[in-house]
């Protein structure tokens, strides 16, 4: 199911009766916040769509007026550009999810009946509001709960980055008009016809497969790099906000491993994959890590020793450094709560270059690896989705659908001799699956569950040019780590969603607020196809330890934060209130419950490497068990789950496994 409206350029109108109400400040008016969509000439749009339209308009518009009140001001564009923002949210989201969704959508509008003999978009805003408030309190409408905190995230972001993006006064300097030379070999290669053939094709062109295909290119092979994303110029435009997620984030950001406990998680889908999303924050694997991989996996080759040369090559071709100036203020009042507690904080590596002024560059891999790649002859495609692998005469046939910008959508059918799949931990077993590659394929999916945390302090620790904090704290490592999080005003306001009575804090006090984090190793997921839907179904459960892990990181973070001179703290759990002192900290449950607001963006472990082949999918070095010439060169590689940001070891692996290939 795809938007209604494809253009950007679509916006909506406010009906008249709408204008009229609003004048008189009595609110939303009886149909909806009432939105109605520009379309192109002659098309419409089913009954149905009409009253999810009708019913998701209904909503945003009262999840705005709750968050923003009067600073939001009167029912006009801005509001309806947030609603035209969630429903393209919506069909961007896994294709499994999108009718369920719609359906329950539907059936929670019309919750309303029985009790107002109306649906709940034509209520007025304040009737609207109190049912909307019931159904949150009602104790079986778990589902209808979840649809509700599913826009509630998304108006609240939307509207609050069109604030945020009116204050942006850099957004003219970020323009894709004045492009780097360094990727104009990527811009020309992308000009050119898609090939049917090469000697070896790398699908997906995040850090696993950018590096892959540097080497092999730089080595003389005739390598074809196909991306399912989009190309953009690095720097082009903000960081982390509404219009980078839909870009750059595989699904527009709207996925979560389902479960008891659902885990919300974000993918690169663009050129570069998950390098140009990421904070750039890099760790090596842990020494003692990849020693349990030897013993456990039949990791061959990989200790400490023999991976250093792999992590101190790709160091050096990226850059990796500290900064040259002070750490953000957020990120510093972790290491001082930390340090008032004797507990060990690092501050964090990054992929980053500065230029002579000092200004931050980051290191994906747009800026590195992928210009490298181009210019020894690689050719890269864009928007080409592979959907199956087969073998046909000794070679691998990769079945892609390819959408160029401005022109006609085809299938194609490429033909190679070697495949490396580097789609990542979701969509690489995903692929596999669906061709029939099942052998320990998906079904040890392991991520970073995370717990967040909002504070305020009394001093300011925050600021619109802040960038990424860089400290983390690993006193607890591996079972439990900490760091500070993007804590941007619509960053801030997700994390206070749990809070609806502090919410508007955010305005008056941003400044002086950050978002924290508490992560664990643990739990285990599987990544599963359905057939005729093109995404996979992800699941993930936490046992009653892993929940107890992340109480207690959640619990010792609030401690620290305290000690850094907190005020308040306002974790993202339903139900628990606002914390003003350790006492409060201590009367916290022991167990998280079911219903936390639980995300990660690292995500592994679902085609492990090794050569027990009880346990793993590849040989040590990436050839998939039984499959000759099919590799695999991402993160789904790593055996467990790390404890530290996996950009640097997939890298790492990438480089070690693309050497030995050319070697023999």
């Amino acid at each position: 199911m795809k938007p209604i409206c494809a253009s950007d350029r679509v916006s909506f109108d406010v009906p008249q009766r709408v204008l009229r109400e609003t004048a008189e400040a009595s609110a939303a008016g009886t149909r909806s916040g009432g939105v109605t969509a520009k379309r192109p000439a002659g098309e419409h749009p089913s009954f149905v769509r009409r009253r999810f339209e009708d019913a998701v308009s209904g909503l945003c518009y009262a999840f705005i007026r709750a968050r923003y009140g009067d600073k939001a001001g009167a029912p006009g564009p801005s509001w309806n550009r947030t609603v035209r923002f969630v429903l393209d949210q919506h069909a961007r989201m896994p294709d499994y999810l999108r009718l369920p969704v719609m359906a329950a959508t539907l059936l929670l509008d019309r919750a309303s009946l029985l009790s107002d003999l109306r649906p709940l978009h034509q209520l007025t805003p304040q009737r609207r509001e109190a049912v909307i408030a019931a159904i949150r309190n009602a104790q079986l409408s778990g589902p209808f709960r979840d649809i509700l905190r599913f826009y509630e995230t998304l108006a609240v972001f939307g509207f609050g980055d069109q604030l945020e993006r009116a204050l942006d006064t850099d957004e003219q300097s970020r323009s894709a008009e004045h492009p780097e030379a360094s990727t104009a070999d990527i811009r020309r290669s992308l000009a050119r016809p898609l090939p049917q053939q090469a000697q070896v094709i790398v699908i997906g062109s995040g850090p696993g497969g950018a590096i892959t295909a540097g080497l092999l290119a730089e080595a003389g092979r005739d390598v074809l790099l196909v991306e399912s994303g989009a190309y953009f110029e690095p720097e082009a435009e903000a960081r982390f906000d509404a219009r980078e997620m839909q870009r750059k984030y595989r699904n527009g950001g709207v996925t979560a491993a389902l479960g008891a406990t659902k885990i919300a998680y974000a993918e690169g889908q663009c050129v570069g994959g998950g390098s140009e999303i990421n904070a750039g924050l890099y760790h090596r694997a842990p020494d003692e890590l990849l020693d349990q991989w030897q013993r456990d996996f039949g990791l061959a080759d990989a200790s400490a020793a023999e991976m250093a040369e792999h992590f101190e090559a790709c160091e050096r071709d990226v850059g990796v450094s500290l900064m040259p100036h002070g750490a953000p203020p957020s990120s510093l009042k972790l290491s001082q709560g930390a340090e008032a507690l004797g507990w060990q904080a690092m501050e964090v590596p990054r992929i980053f270059r500065y230029t002579p002024a000092g200004a931050p560059l980051k290191q994906s891999m747009s800026r590195t690896f992928l210009p490298r790649a181009v210019a020894a002859g690689c050719k890269l495609v864009t928007n080409a989705r592979a959907q199956r692998i087969r073998r046909e005469g000794g070679r691998w046939m990769v079945d892609v659908e390819h959408a160029p910008p401005g022109g006609e959508p085809s299938r194609r059918t490429l033909s190679c001799e070697t495949l490396f799949v580097s789609a990542g931990a979701i969509h690489t077993p995903a692929l596999l699956l669906r061709s029939g590659i099942t052998h320990n394929v998906g079904r040890t999916l392991q991520m970073h569950p995370t717990v967040k945390v909002a504070a305020r302090f009394g001093d300011a620790v925050n600021a619109r040019d802040l960038g990424v904090p860089v400290h983390q704290v690993k006193e607890f490592s591996p079972r439990i780590g900490f760091g500070c999080s993007i804590s941007k005003p619509p960053h801030l306001s997700l994390a206070m969603l749990d809070h609806p009575e502090h919410a508007r804090a955010v305005d008056s006090d941003w400044q002086r607020m950050a978002v924290y984090y508490a992560m664990i190793k643990g739990g285990s997921g599987r990544v599963r196809t359905l057939p005729a839907f093109r995404d996979p179904v992800v699941s993930y459960k936490l046992s009653v330890e892993d929940r107890r892990d992340l109480a207690d990181g959640l619990k010792r973070l609030c401690e620290m934060l305290f000690a850094a001179g907190a005020q308040v703290l306002y974790p993202s759990v339903p139900s628990f209130p606002a914390l003003r002192s350790l006492d409060d900290v201590r009367r916290l449950p022991e167990v998280l419950p079911d219903d936390a607001s639980l995300m990660t963006v690292h995500l592994f472990s679902s085609c492990p490497m090794g050569e027990n082949t009880a346990r793993c999918a590849t040989d040590s070095f990436g050839r998939v068990h039984d499959q000759p010439n099919l590799h695999i060169a991402d993160a789904s590689l790593l055996c467990t789950s790390l404890g530290v940001n996996p950009q640097g070891s997939v890298m790492a692996f990438a480089r070690r496994n693309a050497l030995r290939f050319l070697s023999h």
